[in-house]
């Protein structure tokens, strides 16, 4: 019987580098057999953009010529068993958002993996085979299904909000809740917006645009306009919680580092009877005020232990967006980290003061005037008055 779309290697072997006679950078070179061109166009994509999203994630060079492929560089190797993945995945179009996440993946060592693992979670949503694609969103998933209160804790771009989301949809679905209930503090990013237009809702819609998206995404825009508009889905700001007691519900609290401890303590009491809450923050993202405490942080540190109660951390090997947010977000914690370290090296302690006062320069003394008796009148200066030109 004939294969059908299973790599085959020919000629994958190191090439001795012509410059500078070592084994390193590698020379590798692979054939897919049997031929099929409608892998091929999935596997590089429109204009080879997949190839070039794979060179830069490995720092190789990528050739081809039809089902020949080339690839040079110190992850050859690597980057070779990531394009033996793809190839099997091949039969249907393979965007950039399936290349980054499988990135995502081989940042963590971790082999590409051809379906679901058995005891994976899946969502059932409007996306099929909805799963977790690193170690830490599996576990959050899990979390949010075992647990009645779940905490996710990480970078932006980790999938947060979306798998939260995700999951209210699951929930609603299999009638699991009755409705959704999303809100989160009314906090800026550093800027002050002033008064808002329109209703109550309207006011909100900006802080839970990222929500909305995912609705859109997991639900299309209809069914969500259909849902808010029977009241399935509910938009409830965090000032107007106090003294609800929800019952059936999913509720999502986004952007909970920006809550203070009395906002915090406040929505984790609105829990009802057959509720389920999800809360997600950056703690490295606090708009409070300078000096202000995050109910996240609280919360975090005195629920830990608690029955029901779990709390997953994300770290920037998570991150799912563009690669380069997971370097930016890994420059950003190096430099904390560096500060942090001067402001602890024992040079940089409180001195004492007399040795924070810098010695000055003595003063010049002052001209004492002569003091003047009846004897010897004091001698009046005058200006010599200049004599006019001729």
């Amino acid at each position: 019987m004939r294969q059908t779309g299973l790599p085959h290697n020919v000629a994958s072997m190191p090439v001795r580098h012509q410059l500078t006679g070592c084994d390193t950078p590698l020379i590798l070179r692979h054939q897919f057999s049997p031929a099929d061109n409608v892998r091929l166009a999935h596997l590089c994509g429109p204009l080879d953009e997949n190839l070039r999203q794979i060179e830069i994630a490995f720092d190789i060079a990528i050739r081809h010529r039809e089902q020949h492929f080339t690839l040079e560089g110190a992850r050859a190797r690597s980057a070779l068993a990531l394009l033996q993945a793809l190839w099997l995945r091949a039969e249907r179009p393979l965007n950039l958002d399936d290349i980054q996440l499988e990135l995502t993946q081989a940042a963590q060592g971790q082999e590409p993996q051809l379906q679901t693992a058995d005891d994976e979670p899946v969502l059932h949503t409007r996306r099929a085979g909805l799963h977790g694609r690193t170690a830490h969103q599996s576990e959050y998933i899990r979390n949010i299904l075992g647990h009645d209160l779940t905490l996710g804790l990480g970078p932006a771009g980790t999938g947060k909000t979306f798998l939260a989301v995700a999951c209210a949809v699951d929930a609603l679905e299999r009638n699991a809740v009755q409705r959704l209930v999303l809100t989160r503090p009314a906090v800026e990013a550093g800027e002050r917006l002033g008064f808002l237009p329109g209703d109550l809702a309207q006011k909100i819609d900006p802080y839970l645009r990222p929500l909305y998206d995912a609705l859109y995404d997991l639900l299309g825009f209809e069914s969500t306009q259909k849902l808010f508009e029977r009241g399935t889905i509910e938009i409830a700001p965090l000032a107007f919680m106090r003294g609800r007691t929800i019952n059936s519900a999913f509720i999502i609290l986004d952007e909970a580092q920006n809550t203070t401890p009395e906002q915090m303590k406040m929505f984790l009491t609105r829990i009802g009877f057959g509720s389920r809450a999800v809360i997600t923050g950056d703690l490295s993202q606090v708009d409070l005020p300078r000096g202000a405490q995050s109910g996240l942080t609280q919360a975090e540190r005195i629920l830990r232990g608690v029955r029901g109660v779990a709390v997953t951390r994300f770290t920037t090997v998570d991150v799912v967006r563009h690669p380069l947010v997971a370097r930016i977000v890994e420059a950003y914690e190096r430099a904390e980290s560096q500060a942090q370290a001067e402001e602890a090296r024992p040079d940089r302690r409180a001195r004492p003061v007399a040795a924070q006062r810098r010695p000055r320069s003595a003063p010049e003394p002052a001209a004492t005037a002569v003091p003047e008796t009846d004897d010897a009148p004091a001698p009046r200066q005058t200006r010599a008055r200049r004599k006019p030109p001729a």
